[in-house]
């Protein structure tokens, strides 16, 4: 199978069901979860066992799979949990379990023989001698190293079974240390980055102190090598669909199993268009490039590089003066429902007023610009604003939303 045929699985991170029905509807092929246990993100609301049934139920009709994530580096005291934690998971159901600690890949295989294992990129995959020895031990499926060239990658897909899945990182923030395997917020804050609790340390503001001169914060200047300040820019890999699909990729995976609907529906439905139009034609993928650049920017980033994909970053891969995220567009709600009069129910995020002009982000890639003629609260009554996070309202707008649809207005 040549390269240009093997159409790549897009995979979308989701936080909660309502974030993971978003992922689906917009586009994923499949969607990576963290249960309540063993997953990297501790933060994220993460998923109850009633959650994760609905969400499986949920993407298996809509022709879509669900992983979950069991990526720890664990501990003693993690070894009989994560044994009952498999054994729950094989119940409910999913399509694979993405895991990196050898321990735990031993007990989820005794637990649960026949599950289809991915192994996560925390566990350091940098060569073609480690996919094989994970394709041994009954993997199905390895992601790569983030320090990995595509150069590197293409070399790994042909010295590996052709059954074999290469799983690659294409967007989303870039942790700075190798492959994920962070202390500071460990030293900092007594908070494991490997086991689910990173506080992102390396966002912060730092400055220079000498031994002898206590008090007095250094300039940093930059010399020919960088500053090493800690901050990365985000992956954005839309541009280069074609080098990604050329170096044998199976699967393209979004980060960001802490970020919003907005955030969720916004990349899957640029990447998703861009690499249906890429396997339509080469050309439509390069006419269409000026519109995957408009709307990926559209959801929260910080600055975009491509990473390792070609070559070792340069300097220019840093922020150095901030940490702060470029914010378009802000994130109004989900439509969960229109009723018969045409009102529309949201459970609102943030606010907006009578007479507003928003947007009606849908899932095929229009984006709908319409008036809020009418808010009504839950009771019925007419409201001018809506204030309150997580408020239950029903709107009327200029023009008719469907389920599903994504309702944002415009930063300025």
């Amino acid at each position: 199978m040549s390269e240009k045929n093997r159409k790549p699985e897009l995979l979308i991170p989701a936080s909660n069901l309502e974030v993971l029905k978003t992922a689906v509807i917009f586009g994923a092929d499949a969607v990576y979860i963290g249960g309540e246990a063993f997953g990297l993100r501790a933060k994220a609301k993460n998923f109850s066992k009633e959650d994760m049934q609905e969400g499986i139920r949920f993407a298996h009709e809509n022709g879509v799979k669900v992983y979950v994530t069991a990526n720890i580096l664990a501990h003693n005291r993690d070894l009989e949990g994560a044994r009952a934690y498999f054994g729950e998971l094989r119940e409910i159901g999913p399509d694979a379990l993405i895991i990196s600690d050898p321990g735990m890949f031993s007990i989820a295989r005794q637990v649960w023989p026949e599950a289809e294992i991915h192994i996560s990129t925390q566990a350091n995959n940098t060569n073609y001698m480690t996919y094989r020895f994970w394709w041994e031990q009954g993997a199905k499926r390895v992601v790569s190293a983030r320090e990995l060239s595509l150069e590197e990658i293409r070399e790994i897909r042909e010295n590996i079974p052709e059954k074999m899945e290469i799983e690659s990182f294409v967007h989303g923030a870039m942790c700075i240390s190798y492959s994920g395997r962070c202390l500071l917020s460990n030293y900092f804050t007594g908070r494991d980055a490997n086991q689910g609790e990173c506080t992102h340390p390396c966002r912060w503001k730092y400055a220079v102190m000498e031994e002898s001169r206590p008090g007095e914060y250094l300039p940093v200047y930059e010399n020919e090598r960088g500053t090493f300040i800690f901050n990365s820019r985000d992956l954005c890999m839309i541009e280069h669909i074609p080098e990604l699909m050329e170096a044998g990729i199976d699967s393209f995976k979004i980060e960001g199993r802490m970020k919003t609907a907005l955030y969720v529906a916004t990349v899957a439905r640029t990447y998703r268009k861009a690499i249906d139009d890429y396997l339509r034609s080469e050309e439509e993928y390069r006419n269409n490039l000026p519109w995957y650049r408009d709307e990926i920017a559209k959801c929260t980033y910080r600055q975009f590089t491509t990473g390792f994909y070609f070559g070792k970053p340069s300097e220019q891969a840093q922020i150095y003066d901030n940490n702060t995220y470029v914010s378009e567009y802000i994130y109004l709600g989900i439509v969960g429902a229109v009723r018969e009069d045409g009102l529309a129910r949201i459970e609102q995020r943030n606010k907006f007023c009578t007479g507003d002009e928003i947007e009606i982000m849908k899932p095929d890639g229009r984006n709908i610009p319409v008036k809020v003629e009418r808010i009504l609260d839950e009771e019925g009554n007419e409201v001018e604003s809506a204030p309150h996070p997580r408020q239950v309202l029903f709107l009327q707008l200029s023009a008719a939303p469907e389920q599903y649809d994504i309702l944002r207005v415009k930063n300025d």
